[in-house]
């Protein structure tokens, strides 16, 4: 049974982000809700402010063999690989019934190398239906390209410059916490030209099989996402505001209404929610339909008047 939109007057929850007009700020994370046709009997994906794909190379990639996913204490641990149809594949099988919705869609891209990241922005140049690029310089589970790129602010920099230079959609590239400073990496971000910064992907975990004295994930490591890393998130979107002047979104263990406040309060203007939909497929609606309601009760006209509150 669907989640249906209830009335509460006079709450405006649309937010613009580099010229994009979201009809509320709750997106659903890469790698965590397909190519968005995966979860339309699920949940009315009208209803969400946006459908950000999963990860697009330029050609389809196996990812890693099994097992890729592995449940944790309070949250889970992935290494799928990157696993994607391709971005031709995408454009050709997925963005017609995208085209039908009135979320906006934004693409998750990635690369290999800055020249990859470059092809698949301009193959998606082609594409309409399409609001925004997601650039992924912050997946820890393949070992070239993504992480490479974010975790040095000067390689930073090369790959969203490159990007922006060629891209007829604005930029939100995606920050991974498992840096030293991931302000710096946020300024190189700024300066390259981003249009928004999205915070944060997933941390690097692992897990041992005890009985068999070997690590569960066939990749030995991989990213740990949830309600366990939502403290992390919190702090990094905190500092980041504190110093950076474009958008952010933040991501990571948002779970229900109040963990969006809060990220809201620390200094986002939209957030993702990504782990909570294998849980329970209609949390984004629910977290849409949780913000009109505290707004109504806490007499906030706009989401808007949340974004940073915390800081003042």
């Amino acid at each position: 049974m669907m989640v249906r939109a209830t009335r509460h007057k006079n709450i405006d929850l649309a937010i613009e982000i580099a010229g994009v007009k979201f009809e509320n700020p709750v997106m659903v994370a890469s790698g965590t809700f397909g190519y968005g046709k995966e979860y339309a009997d699920l949940v009315d994906i009208n209803q969400i402010g946006a459908v950000i794909s999963k990860t697009l190379t330029v050609v389809p990639r196996d990812g890693h063999p099994p097992l890729r996913t592995f449940e944790t204490p309070s949250g889970m641990l992935n290494a799928i690989g990157l696993h994607n149809i391709g971005v031709d594949n995408f454009i050709n099988e997925k963005m017609k019934f995208l085209r039908t919705k009135k979320t906006k869609v934004i693409a998750n891209i990635a690369g290999s190398t800055i020249e990859e990241y470059v092809q698949v922005t301009e193959k998606l140049n082609q594409v309409e239906g399409l609001h925004m690029l997601e650039i992924n310089i912050s997946s820890p589970n393949v070992k070239r390209g993504c992480m490479e790129f974010g975790s040095r602010a000067d390689l930073t920099y090369e790959c969203v410059k490159a990007v922006k230079e060629v891209s007829r959609y604005p930029l939100m590239p995606k920050l991974s916490p498992n840096v030293t400073d991931i302000v710096e990496i946020a300024l190189a971000c700024q300066e390259a030209g981003a249009d928004c910064i999205s915070l944060i992907n997933t941390l690097v975990g692992m897990a041992i099989d005890w009985k068999k004295k070997k690590p569960v994930l066939s990749n030995i490591t991989g990213g740990l996402s949830g309600p366990a890393i939502k403290p992390v998130a919190l702090a990094m979107v905190w500092k980041v505001y504190q110093k950076i002047k474009v958008p952010l979104i933040g991501v990571g263990g948002i779970m229900n209404t109040q963990d969006a406040v809060e990220f809201f309060m620390a200094g986002a203007s939209a957030i993702q929610v990504g782990t909570v939909n294998y849980v329970d497929p209609q949390a984004s609606v629910k977290i849409v339909e949780g913000l009109k309601k505290y707004c109504s009760e806490n007499k906030i006209s706009s989401i808007k008047e949340l974004i940073g509150i915390a800081h003042k």
